[in-house]
């Protein structure tokens, strides 16, 4: 089938987790022989830190402005199986208006930040990428969180069929690699700086450090400020493209993930660092929140905590029972976490959503 998307960036995983997500989902739709199309429009702040240029097995449309493509948008949906909008997408509301028109293509919303979208809607916030009425003329709406904001996606923004689409990795790009001194650490942490994380990386990351001033901690991403709490056993490198993952993660005992806070508050969203790092074979210590265990067996496949003694516990793992929650993890991650196992449930979802309902058949 042929797939056009929407969306906020594919070229540029630079201060995002949109773009990995999609090279990873596109590698294994291409490989199951679909077709994606890619709108992204060409902004400043990704053209400057692109590290993509072509979709293997698809296309990339980088354009400067929404009316620059209008013609060429409505044709490649014309001849689409699926037209897909999903949110941040710069011109969410132009790009709806498109895909709602079409009469052939299943019309599908993908929300990849669904707490953050609800927590500003009940603040009576605009999103920028969902219009007045909604998501009710979707015929299917994706999210990348599940449980209860499934629900609240349907009653508060009038979403008629509703099924989640979670973060997964792609074997090929993060896997065992071998470690660098460079990112040596005994607790790294892989993540764009977000003052809703701060609170909690504070609690889990900076303090252990203080209090293990002999063990090396590191942090790897974009857009810290100055005034962060650094140690001096804090190290620190700049932005890290996906290729260089896998060492920066196989270079350390033991790595952090942090939930954003919204996200953490409504559950059952992993973050696509909890299945990079695990399929890398690294053991993983995590903020907890509701639905974690669906995805990964606390204390067997990773690491959970709620406060410093808790990370300092962790911390202080064996090698030998560090490296038996890592193999666990990974071995879970490629049975169901993958980028091709979430390809097929897409394929799946999209088959149930053009099936006839009961009632279309007696008619």
């Amino acid at each position: 089938m042929k797939i056009v998307v929407f969306g906020l960036t594919i070229s540029s995983s630079w201060g995002n987790g949109h773009a990995t997500l999609w090279r990873g989902l596109c590698r294994a739709l291409a490989g199951r022989g679909h077709e994606v199309v890619f709108f992204e429009r060409d902004t400043p702040y990704y053209a400057e830190n692109r590290d993509l240029h072509e979709i293997p097995g698809g296309r990339l449309v980088l354009y400067p402005d929404w009316e620059s493509i209008r013609g060429r948008a409505a044709a490649e949906i014309a001849d689409a199986d699926v037209a897909m909008v999903t949110s941040y997408c710069p011109d969410g509301l132009a790009a709806t208006e498109a895909v709602l028109d079409a009469r052939g293509a299943l019309r599908v919303f993908y929300d990849l930040d669904t707490p953050v979208t609800l927590s500003r809607m009940a603040r009576g916030e605009t999103t920028g990428y969902i219009g007045p009425d909604g998501l009710a003329g979707f015929d299917l709406v994706l999210s990348y969180t599940g449980g209860v904001a499934l629900d609240e996606l349907k009653s508060r923004l009038g979403a008629r069929r509703v099924a989640p689409l979670y973060g997964h990795v792609d074997p090929e790009t993060h896997r065992p690699a071998a470690p660098l001194e460079r990112f040596r650490a005994d607790l790294s942490y892989l993540g764009t700086y977000a003052a809703d994380r701060q609170a909690a990386l504070e609690q889990l990351f900076v303090e252990p450090a203080r209090l293990r001033p002999g063990r090396r901690f590191l942090i790897g991403g974009a857009q810290y400020p100055q005034d962060f709490p650094w140690t001096d056993n804090i190290f620190f490198v700049r932005h890290l493209p996906p290729d260089e993952h896998p060492a920066f993660f196989c270079s350390g005992r033991l790595t952090l993930n942090v939930t954003r806070e919204a996200m953490a508050a409504m559950g059952w969203c992993p973050s696509g660092r909890l299945f990079e790092a695990a399929s890398c074979g690294v053991p993983i210590l995590s903020d907890t929140w509701e639905g974690l265990d669906a995805f990964f067996a606390p204390d067997a496949e990773i690491l959970t905590a709620e406060t410093t003694e808790d990370a300092l516990a962790a911390i202080d793992l064996s090698d030998a029972e560090l490296n038996r929650i890592a193999k666990a993890a990974r071995e879970r991650t490629l049975a169901e976490h993958t980028s091709v196992r979430r390809a097929i449930e897409l394929e799946q979802l999209v088959s149930e959503a053009l099936r006839p309902t009961p009632a279309l058949v007696e008619a």
